[in-house]
């Protein structure tokens, strides 16, 4: 017996109702970037290996799908390279890859179209990326990402116009969240501080894994990474922080007190906490009439705004503010991330370019919505009236009417064949079909037709311009 067809690891098949539920996932976002200006741009799957290495950190280039040279791959390929060290024989190999990402293709893009671009440039991407990860629960190794960025501006207000963002697609879905905010400057303030200015890049990647291992295994990681013991003990109550983002700020300052870069970020962060205070206090929101800045409870039409100073984001090409979003009534990884990376054009030769960008997980959200039962019930794009086929002139009789109801915009299809009427319900029942339309000669010969309700069994006589008005009934 043949063997059962099956499908990599880490990826997934949707069917049709997967499907409509996964477009009104990306059609709000969509519709909400379209809102601030956003202009969608795609990019090809493969990039070349020499525009993803090295922009991901150690840990991403690992996770990085290889693509083999198109034929004969091993052609000057000397024996001594294939006992080599796998980075170096993938370089050989290999000279695309999966993008891991959808912000590192759009930074090469910008210099390649540089040219052709308005600056500030306002763009929104929704597509696949692929990531050679050990698939558990809520990761996979292909999914999508749903992509915002701002690049050529340095005002803040490009920060606090992504928040917002995030606030409405999560509202617009019904999903209450934390949105959590940190900056990258806080963090060298923080490493400066206790004397492992150099470790930041060790520092954060291990800082950003403490949901997932906690805390002892978090500073284990800092002691493999050659962080003294001191700085570690210095390291914890900042870790450990709690209070009210205003009380956290307040703490900060006072512990980086002459760091330059901290109380930068410190600065830079309060800005974003306090405008979007007041915008929030212009639109009736809980928060309206305070000046101070937003405490956890109540901000938004989402959820919680919470200033978390453990936040990383364990990608090395972050500089300023940075963000992250979690589901509040499911057990899930991340759901949004995103952050200021003001050099990262300059890696394809466009220096002093900073942009700021967001990217919505939509497989989370997809799984988050269906853990909550949270989609609309109008979310779907199957048939709504069902011509049963009772033969050629029934069918000629039906196919005008079928063509008037399309253009009203009502979802119908005529059964292909002329087969035994309980095979064509039977068909309507398993696909849903709430309403089956019945042309047989009696009906003709009165110039209507007859509607079945399938779901309480009632039958209609109508004129063919009714049956729309009596669906949407």
């Amino acid at each position: 017996m043949a063997q059962k067809p099956s499908i990599p690891k880490g990826t997934r098949d949707f069917g049709p109702q997967e499907m409509s539920r996964r477009n009104y996932i990306f059609n709000t976002i969509r519709e909400v970037y379209s809102l601030y200006g956003f202009q969608q741009i795609e990019t090809p799957a493969m990039e070349n290996l020499s525009t993803l290495m090295g922009k991901y950190g150690e840990e991403g280039d690992k996770l990085l799908f290889k693509i083999l040279n198109s034929g004969d791959f091993l052609r000057g390929i000397a024996p001594e390279d294939l006992g080599s060290a796998t980075g170096h024989l993938a370089a050989l190999l290999c000279e695309k890859g999966l993008r891991y990402d959808l912000t590192v293709p759009f930074a090469r893009y910008v210099v390649q179209h540089r040219e052709e671009l308005a600056l500030p440039f306002r763009r929104y991407q929704i597509q696949p990326v692929w990531r050679a990860d050990r698939p558990q629960k809520g990761r996979y190794r292909e999914f999508y990402q749903c992509d915002a960025d701002v690049v050529g501006s340095d005002s803040l207000l490009c920060e606090v116009e992504l928040m917002q963002i995030i606030d409405e697609v999560f509202r617009r879905f019904g999903i209450r969240v934390c949105i959590k905010i940190n900056n990258r400057k806080i963090l060298s303030g923080i490493a400066e501080m206790i004397g492992a200015a150099d470790k930041i890049v060790d520092i954060t990647v291990a800082i950003d894994k403490l949901d997932k291992i906690g805390l002892e295994a978090v500073n284990q990681e800092l002691r493999e990474d050659g962080i003294s013991e001191e700085a570690i003990q210095k390291l914890q109550p900042i870790i450990n922080l709690s209070g009210s983002n205003q009380e956290k700020i307040q703490t900060m300052r006072e512990a980086l007190a002459g760091i330059e870069v901290g109380q930068k970020g410190i600065d830079e962060v309060e800005y974003v906490l306090r405008t979007l205070s007041d915008s929030r206090s212009l639109s009736n929101s809980p928060l309206k009439g305070e000046n101070s800045l937003p405490l956890r409870e109540g901000w938004g039409g989402s959820g919680l705004l919470e200033l978390d100073l453990t936040l990383a984001r364990g990608l090395n090409y972050y500089t300023g503010c940075i963000f992250e979003v979690k589901a509040l009534d499911v057990e899930i990884g991340s759901i949004t991330g995103g952050g200021r990376y003001d050099n990262l054009t300059g890696i394809f030769g466009m220096p002093g370019l900073s942009g700021v960008g967001i990217s919505f997980g939509a497989d989370r959200i997809y799984d988050v919505l269906n853990q909550l039962d949270l989609y609309p019930e109008a979310v779907t794009t199957a048939t709504q009236v069902l011509f049963v086929n009772f033969g050629e002139k029934e069918t000629a009789y039906s196919l005008p009417i079928i063509a008037s109801l399309r253009r009203q915009g009502i979802r119908c299809e005529i059964y292909p064949d002329a087969s035994k009427m309980k095979k064509q319900m039977q068909y309507a029942n398993q696909k849903g079909i709430p309403f089956v339309c019945m042309t047989g000669e009696s009906e003709m010969a009165e110039g209507k037709v007859m509607l079945k309700n399938m779901t309480t069994g009632e039958q209609q006589l109508l004129a063919p311009e009714d049956i729309s008005r009596f669906i949407a009934n």
